[in-house]
């Protein structure tokens, strides 16, 4: 079986099949072999001495060719001379992406993490038996090193021109056909290595994750916030309403839990007197799987002891138009169908005046859980018997207002019963000092006045307990240690947490959250 390059229509036409894959694994096997017997095992090689990316010798060519015209003016033949006398050589190294064979030359693609450049390789440069055994006999998806000097090619396109090149790892099963790439999205997302060679704009969405999280990160210790760090192991998973995963610690032989949020962690910090802490960290949900959420993901909370929510929505909005200009380049950005304006003020609206808004009723005028109840029923919207009226209110929010939340709005001052950690509104105990963000219809972070009324607290953590009895394995238990450092005595605070992943969606134009997360959860192949 050859291993021909096959032309863009032929390999648009046609996927390898199991057996194919497995008579390429076995031709490749045996040119190993081939070089272990000569003595050129690639897999012997421990290092490389790279001189430069792909990327900079491109760019460092193109500055010298631009000095060199200035020299020469319009003499063609001056800037040749001044070309070959002014040789940038380089030890450039990546993965063969394609490979033309023109006798005794060849023309290969090479890749690195910055870009692709040409290679050209000569038989009587290189030497035949290197040029036999790396190119002639040379995979696509081999990854090489490359010495030699950049130039541009009659074609306009600037190239390598090899002096030698050295095998440093042998590739063994073929890469998706280089002009087809790898579309399944399945073996995609379990492929993520393979994903990342294939396409590059893969590649490019988690370089700017990597940016996005380098700028919060910078944007927090410029104001004075401390990164910390948190047990993921603990005895009571509290601090959001979800379900945790729970496993067996040998040792102490006890159970405990995997977390679901960072946030008593963080207050414990603040009674500490840290006053401005944050934490980026994995926390972990037993929930299903979709567009927007993965049973592991990416949470930022921060806490800032003197201030409110009000604290929270400004730096906020802040931070979200600093990390738009940061790392987008400008303060709209697209998002599917939409156009997302940071740059104006995000709108600001009470759940209650939103529900008015888009559901046209008024929950300002419903001061009991049967008129709360009754309305459900009107609009058929489904409850379970333990919901009350701020219960009900948010199942009208999320029924009928979220989706018409496109551009970035703060719904503010929620009903305490789905707040148990949040301070009461003074002028309104019925509801708290809340906010969540919401941006493309998605909830982008959540914030409070932390709760630092430790008789408050108790009782809140009371009716949690009552919920749970009663059904709800989503509902907080009592944290007695935590209740303890209240109890030392915690500062006015606000707290947000940040979902990274969804950020991370919003700013790269990414439809899934699988698609920002290098190796999401995927159900096991038997």
């Amino acid at each position: 079986m050859s291993e021909e390059i096959k032309t863009s229509a032929e390999a648009e036409e046609q996927e390898l099949t199991a057996e194919e894959v497995n008579e390429y694994k076995r031709i490749r096997l045996e040119k190993l072999d081939a070089l272990k017997a000569e003595g050129a095992d690639p897999f012997e090689i421990t290092k490389y001495d790279v001189t430069a990316s792909c990327a900079q010798a491109k760019a460092d060519y193109e500055q010298l060719e631009e000095k060199l015209k200035a020299q020469a003016g319009d003499d063609e033949e001056a800037l040749k001379a001044l070309l070959e006398e002014n040789r940038i050589t380089v030890s450039i190294a990546g993965r063969v992406m394609s490979k033309r064979m023109m006798g005794k030359a060849s023309f290969l693609d090479l890749r690195d993490k910055s870009d692709k450049i040409q290679l050209y390789v000569r038989l009587n440069e290189v030497g035949k038996e290197n040029f036999d055994r790396y190119i002639k006999k040379g995979d696509i998806g081999d990854i090489v090193g490359v010495t030699g000097f950049v130039f541009r090619t009659r074609m306009g396109e600037i190239s390598v021109h090899a002096q030698s090149v050295t095998l440093l790892s042998k590739n063994l099963l073929p890469l998706p056909e280089k002009w087809h790439g790898l579309k399944d999205q399945d073996t995609r997302y379990r492929q993520r290595y393979t994903d990342l060679i294939c396409n590059p704009e893969v590649k490019t969405t988690f370089i700017k994750r990597s940016q996005i999280i380098s700028a919060i990160r910078r944007y927090l210790d410029d104001r004075g916030f401390m990164e910390v760090e948190t047990p993921m192991l603990v005895s009571n998973a509290g601090g959001a309403a979800a379900r945790p995963f729970e496993t067996h610690y040998n040792a102490l032989d006890e159970d405990v839990k995997l977390r679901i949020s960072l946030e008593l962690y963080l207050k414990r910090l603040i009674v500490g007197g840290l006053e401005r802490v944050y934490e980026i960290g994995r926390v972990f949900r037993n929930e299903g799987v979709d567009a927007r959420h993965n049973p592991e993901f990416t949470l930022m909370e921060l806490y800032q002891a003197y201030t409110d929510y009000h604290g929270m929505m400004d730096l906020t909005e802040d931070m979200f138009r600093h990390l738009a200009q940061t790392v987008c380049g400008g303060t709209t950005i697209p998002y599917g169908p939409h156009e997302i304006d940071l740059g104006k003020p995000f709108e600001r609206l009470t759940m209650i005046d939103a529900v008015k808004k888009y559901a046209n009723v008024d929950f300002s005028q419903v001061t009991t859980t049967e008129e709360a109840k009754k309305l459900a029923d009107e609009h058929h919207i489904e409850y379970e018997d333990r919901h009350k009226r701020g219960d009900i209110l948010n199942l009208f929010f999320e029924e009928y207002v979220e989706e018409h939340l496109i551009q970035p709005t703060f719904i503010m001052d929620h009903p305490i019963e789905i707040s148990p950690l949040t301070k009461k509104k003074p002028d309104a105990p019925d509801h708290v000092e809340r906010f969540e963000l919401f941006i493309n219809g998605w909830e982008m972070c959540n914030a409070y006045s932390e709760l630092n009324d430790p008789i408050d607290q108790r009782e809140r953590f009371i009716e949690q307990e009552k919920l749970l009895s009663q059904g709800d394995d989503e509902a907080n238990r009592i944290d007695e240690d935590f209740l303890r450092a209240l109890e030392i005595g915690m500062p006015p605070t606000g707290g947000i947490g940040y979902g990274i992943d969804r950020l991370v969606m919003l700013l790269t134009n990414s439809p899934a959250i699988r698609d920002v997360l290098l190796f999401p959860t995927m159900k096991s192949i038997d």
